[in-house]
């Protein structure tokens, strides 16, 4: 096993840049286990990667990578890891780096958690992004049962995770999405269903909890918040990047509406909790396509022509 098929790109620019190669698989250092990849979402820092928007972070040594998440089966354990064992189904996410588009990764145990038993890994794989989730609403706006959540880009993989877990939690949930996709959103338990489209924001509200998974607008957004309320942002304008940040870092700090930001990188204890919300069948699955890893520029397309239900995930084995 000396090499492995993996998604490339070898310049900046559409999703046609991408391409399946062959690179060297990871070798295992100590502490690390090797999973054999059977599948990961695409997310929209890849896209951003791929078109060179954050070229600071990725550089230029050609070939890149993509993917972030995964899920799997550990198909080798270093021996120093404990509790781990070749075979045992899991999934995880690389960090803030790319590379999980490929038939091998090598990580940290503290990097996955035993993938939930009752979904194929294939419909795993739509999930991961579910950690984001948890944390906005569970850590970050301590949402409690009877209280109003409004959830921006409630048909997305966040989003659409972010809806079923307010229900679960307890909270009267309101989404917004694009018109053709509302019946969708309600089919996941939301209360409320608008088009973002024709739906003025001052029609809505007020809203306890505000969950932005877009990135614009901070400011209107903002102002539905009731007396306490609390937003949550995971995404910024990256087309007017100085202003979006400059007002997230200042609303961070001050005003009795405070706005929270995170950029998610989760561990072993966030990924077993979502196991465990799945397992419970509070948490499903949502896949919108499934996609080999030989057509991967076909995901970034889909993606990035918007309208995604759940997550476009991409099978390697």
């Amino acid at each position: 096993m000396d090499d492995m098929r993996a998604a490339l790109y070898d310049r900046y620019g559409p999703p046609e840049v991408l391409r399946e190669g062959r690179v060297p698989v990871p070798e295992l250092q100590q502490g690390e286990v090797l999973v054999r990849v059977h599948a990961l979402s695409v997310n929209g820092g890849e896209l951003y990667g791929r078109a060179g928007r954050v070229r600071l972070v990725t550089g230029s040594r050609f070939p890149l990578r993509t993917g972030m998440d995964f899920t799997g089966e550990i198909a080798r354990v270093d021996s120093a890891v404990k509790g781990l064992h070749e075979g045992d189904r899991v999934w995880g996410l690389l960090g803030r780096t790319f590379g999980s588009a490929a038939e091998y990764v090598a990580v940290r145990p503290r990097q996955l958690s035993y993938a939930p038993a009752n979904v194929s890994l294939v419909e795993a794989a739509s999930l991961p992004a579910g950690t984001t989730a948890i944390t906005a609403l569970e850590t970050k706006a301590r949402l409690k049962a009877g209280e109003r959540l409004l959830v921006r880009g409630a048909s997305g993989g966040i989003g659409s995770v972010a809806v079923q877990l307010g229900k679960a939690l307890g909270a009267h949930v309101a989404g917004l999405a694009g018109g053709k996709n509302l019946d969708f959103v309600r089919e996941l338990g939301a209360d409320e269903a608008y088009d973002y489209r024709t739906t003025r924001p001052e029609e809505l509200g007020p809203f306890d909890v505000v969950l932005d998974t877009v990135g614009t607008e901070h400011r209107t957004f903002r102002k539905l918040l009731a007396p306490g309320g609390r937003m949550v942002s995971i995404a910024f304008d990256i087309d007017h990047l100085a202003a979006s940040l400059s007002y997230l870092l200042a609303s961070t700090a001050h005003g009795p509406r405070r706005v929270r930001f995170f950029s998610g990188n989760p561990k072993h204890d966030l990924f077993a909790k979502l196991t465990a919300y799945v397992e419970s069948g509070a948490i499903r699955p949502v896949v919108d396509t499934v996609h080999p890893l030989s057509d991967i520029a076909a995901a970034h397309r889909a993606l990035e022509a918007g309208g995604v239900r759940g997550k476009h995930v991409v099978r390697v084995v």
